[in-house]
């Protein structure tokens, strides 16, 4: 048995797991699927570029994204 230590990689996984279907972009972090599938073996350097355009990317999704449903498209489609 080894007592070496696994360092711990930060992730901005918020446990919000929701992929985005026309960006790409999970709705709680912000990342694409390989991106995600990739973060462990991502290097620093590679995963703080990718943290840096996380803000961004949701800001965009939340601004960019319409309710599709709800009472006003139930009304719409009645009327």
């Amino acid at each position: 048995m080894s007592d070496r230590k696994i360092p711990e990689i930060q992730s901005p996984c918020v446990k919000l797991c929701v992929m985005e279907p026309d960006s790409g972009f999970c709705m709680g972090c912000g990342r694409t699927r390989d991106e995600i599938a990739s973060w462990i073996s991502l290097s620093p350097d590679a995963r703080e570029k990718v943290t840096q355009q996380l803000d961004q990317r949701l800001a965009n999704l939340t601004r960019n994204k319409r309710r599709k449903g709800g009472r006003r498209t139930r009304l719409a489609d009645a009327g």
